[in-house]
């Protein structure tokens, strides 16, 4: 009698997920239930059998609950997305493979394609609703903002900018006013020679006086050895490869020069749209991506290794030496991955407009948001 009271007492305890199971319980086995009126006899025989058929079915979800304890219910469907990059796989990307690889965005519901950008960049995928995240810049977002696109920033993926111009050691330019007299190659952006210029300007230099190049799609490496002087990189994968190549570089970093080039490059970018009607899918994608970024931070030769083996083409000495350089970087010093400030949004956009880049007034505060980051 004991065994099946403690047979019966487990089959209880398992069907507790089913409230059904459980109400028939209840009036199967004479637990009280309220009559307004107590029924007359054909009532009463009638809520016998109704009593009797309780019994029979309660004991039937009773028992499909007995010794199923062990068994998981079925997953539910993830929601597929897809994630577009800025530019060919590198280490600013580790965050995200780590989160693909290890199942955080699984974790949190989410099937996310990573794909690489076409010609046209991720900014347009994502403004038209052909992916739902994509991998921008702040100077090129504020610029899409002005044309119309729907485009928000929801993280940052690096704290500060860690852009500046590269030369070899051997050119002999260690500040902005070494640039005059020299060649830059660039792409022919009007953004770089205002750069350059108001960093001379906090020396006294003369922009006219640097000769710009449009470099094409020659490497830093093999344009530095033709008729460039310097260029503008990262030195967190460009100038990490110089020292593995043992071709050391003199790097003059943008915010040593000014604050208002201290933006938000590389960021993850969304739409208004998906932000409005599926919060939860963006809420969730930040979710995978930040545990992502943080397991990068405290581990960057195990993230490095994600990275490699989901790219295998990519260098992997440059993969861990970078890595192992920029994890650090990633939060820096923010409270969190991924927190960004209204001051460095309105800093660079009021750069825009001094330097005639930028002609309307933007709502800076539209064009960001941290309400989606983990707490």
């Amino acid at each position: 009698m004991t065994t099946y009271r403690r047979v019966i007492r487990q089959c209880i305890q398992d069907a507790l997920r089913n409230r059904g199971a459980l109400f028939l319980f209840t009036v199967a086995f004479g637990y009280p239930i309220q009559d307004d009126e107590r029924e007359n006899s054909m009532l009463g025989t009638n809520k016998s059998w109704t009593r009797l058929g309780a019994v029979a079915i309660a004991g039937t979800m009773l028992l499909a609950g007995c010794g199923n304890n062990d068994k998981e219910a079925a997953p539910a469907e993830l929601q597929k997305v897809t994630l577009v990059l800025d530019w060919t796989p590198n280490t600013n990307h580790t965050g995200l493979y780590v989160a693909q690889e290890q199942g955080l965005w699984k974790k949190h519901g989410l099937e996310v394609e990573i794909i690489q950008p076409p010609e046209a960049g991720a900014s347009a995928l994502v403004a038209g609703g052909q992916a739902e995240f994509g991998i921008g810049a702040q100077e090129s977002m504020i610029l899409a903002r002005e044309e119309g696109l729907p485009l928000v920033s929801i993280a940052p993926i690096i704290q500060h900018n860690t852009s500046g111009f590269a030369s070899p050691v051997s050119k002999n330019i260690k500040e902005p006013k070494d640039f005059e007299g020299k060649s830059y190659g660039g792409w022919g952006s009007p953004a770089e020679e205002a750069v350059i210029g108001s960093m001379m300007n906090v020396q006294k230099a003369d922009v006219k006086k640097v000769n710009f190049v449009n470099a094409g799609s020659a490497d830093f490496f093999t344009a530095v050895k033709k008729d460039i002087d310097f260029e503008w990189i990262f030195y967190g994968w460009t100038g990490i490869e110089a020292e593995l190549r043992n071709e050391p570089v003199n790097m003059v970093y943008l915010t040593d020069y000014s604050k208002q080039l201290d933006y938000y490059t590389p960021l993850i970018l969304t739409n208004e749209k998906l932000i409005k009607e599926k919060p939860e899918i963006v809420r969730e994608f930040l979710a995978g991506a930040s545990e992502g970024y943080q397991y990068a931070i405290d581990h960057p030769d195990e993230s490095a290794d994600i990275l490699i083996k989901a790219v295998p083409e990519l260098n992997a000495d440059l993969v861990k030496a970078s890595q192992k350089w920029l994890s650090p970087k990633y939060k820096e010093d923010a409270p969190r991955w991924g927190e960004q400030k209204l001051e460095v949004w309105s800093g660079y956009g009021d750069w825009l407009k001094q330097n005639k880049l930028l002609d309307k007034d933007l709502d800076y505060n539209a064009m960001f948001t941290s309400e989606f980051l983990p707490k």
